[in-house]
């Protein structure tokens, strides 16, 4: 009895966490086209015409997939050598948060609009279309940020500088009867002008508060540029330093003057 359950336990697992297998893809795939269907309910039922039209059929639907993934989740549950390691897991904690807003909605009116945290799961394409060769590449760009964040506080902290003086400025020039009523409000424009987003709500009248205003226009497209150019710098070093990863089995562990992986053979990039 002991053994049969095991045996079930492992089967269970093989097609819920494993990908390798045929039963395992199609599993994927199934609970990929079910994760969308679940949020393209949330969405639609979310407009007013549809809700009263097809109201009943998609609170029918919406059951219908939170049983589903109830039933997923439970069996990964089961199923896991180590349950509490999947439960706190990052897919585990989002598992869960995908079907609690439907039972949730039993007591918390509209908390069922919540559960379109359902699409996080949609991150499991990775394993469905077996991308996950190119995870490195987003380790990449996490180590460009890393190593780029002093500079980027220092950039941010010369344009919090630069929109308080241009918008205590614009205060001065302008003043309350051309809209800018405040400080804060004048440093929102700023903000909004340097930006390049230019809302339009607010505007210069006056020639000086104009000229101002092409000043700080100009300096926006000057500085969008840098922060691009620092962490593209850091992302061709990071790439130089992780150069020696296998793109075919992800295996790190190379000397610095090899060329083909010691674990697959195949020819490094």
């Amino acid at each position: 009895m002991g053994k049969s359950t095991t045996n079930w336990r492992t089967k269970i697992h093989e097609i819920i966490f494993g990908s390798d297998t045929p039963q395992g893809k199609n599993f994927d795939v199934a609970l990929f086209i079910a994760i969308l269907l679940s949020v393209l309910i949330v969405l639609l039922d979310s407009v007013a015409s549809f809700h009263e039209k097809y109201g009943s059929q998609f609170l029918i639907a919406e059951w219908f997939f939170t049983i589903l993934f109830s039933i997923e989740y439970i069996l990964r549950i089961i199923s896991s050598k180590r349950p509490s390691k999947y439960i706190f897991s990052f897919y585990g904690i989002i598992d869960l948060l995908a079907i609690l807003p439907t039972y949730l909605s039993l007591v918390l009116v509209g908390s069922q609009y919540l559960i379109v945290i359902r699409v996080l799961r949609l991150l499991r394409v990775f394993r469905v279309l077996k991308l996950a060769r190119y995870v490195r590449a987003s380790a990449v760009l996490i180590i460009a940020l890393k190593n780029s964040r002093h500079k980027i506080i220092v950039f941010l902290e010369v344009i919090f500088t630069l929109v308080v003086v241009m918008g205590s400025l614009m205060y001065l020039i302008e003043g309350p009867e051309h809209g800018f009523n405040s400080i804060p409000r004048s440093i929102y424009w700023a903000i909004v002008t340097l930006t390049t987003v230019g809302y339009g709500d607010i505007a210069p009248e006056t020639f000086f508060g104009q000229a101002l205003a092409s000043v700080l226009m100009i300096t926006g497209y000057a500085i969008i540029a840098v922060p691009t150019g620092i962490i593209s710098v850091e992302m061709a070093k990071a790439s130089q330093d992780n150069n020696k990863t296998c793109q075919n089995c992800d295996c790190e562990e190379h000397d610095d003057d090899a060329k083909y992986c010691k674990d697959c053979g195949k020819k490094l990039i």
